[in-house]
């Protein structure tokens, strides 16, 4: 994450990181095994609990980098790695049902619509990243979140009728687009953070 990021840019990579046009199927999926008048409730819980979970990384990440006696550099570029391969998949979806596998039946909890569907590792790894770089802006990265939530919020909640109205193979290239856009992102978090490595180290 370099210093001059503001938060729409930090909102932006977030929600191409949440992924509602790609999620928009597989959360289909999901509810398919959900009684009709539940689906929207179910769908409003995973979202806030994704949300909880985000926030806890946000507020709690510098805690949770000392604890585990991470430098910034690891996590910049571990995350560009995850970042990386959730772009490759975006782009080159598995054959078994999206980037997050074949959903199973029943009501989901938690999983895997809230994480990894919303919260995956790869949001977790952004927002380490802005706690520890930047910790004095942590509301302007809480709005960021909300900002990048609230959109990913949307879309997902409107998920059956942009499935009809733009069809699965529009929703297929913009995902795919999105990837490319994540694997470009990726390649500068794990080249800055190797830069920082090396910078760190003296060289």
């Amino acid at each position: 994450m370099e210093a001059h990021m503001t938060p729409l840019s930090a909102g932006l990579l977030l929600f191409l990181i949440m992924d509602p046009l790609g999620n928009i199927p597989f959360f289909l999926s999901l509810l398919k095994h959900v009684p009709p008048q539940r689906r929207r409730w179910v769908v409003i819980r995973e979202l806030l609990i994704a949300l909880a979970v985000l926030s806890a990384f946000l507020v709690g990440g510098q805690y949770i980098l000392n604890l585990l006696q991470l430098k910034q550099e690891s996590v910049s570029i571990g995350g560009g790695i995850v970042l990386f391969l959730i772009g490759i998949r975006m782009v080159f979806p598995p054959a078994d049902g999206g980037i997050f596998g074949k959903p199973g039946e029943g009501e989901p909890f938690i999983v895997p619509m809230a994480i990894p569907g919303v919260a995956g590792p790869s949001a977790m790894a952004a927002l380490l990243l802005l706690a520890n770089n930047q910790p004095g802006r942590l509301m302007e990265w809480g709005i960021a979140l909300f900002l990048a939530w609230l959109a990913t919020s949307v879309i997902l909640l409107s998920a059956t009728y942009l499935f009809r109205w733009l069809g699965e193979s529009v929703l297929t290239a913009l995902e795919r687009l999105m990837g490319m856009l994540l694997i470009a992102l990726s390649v500068q978090m794990f080249l800055a953070g190797v830069a920082a490595y090396f910078k760190a180290a003296g060289f």
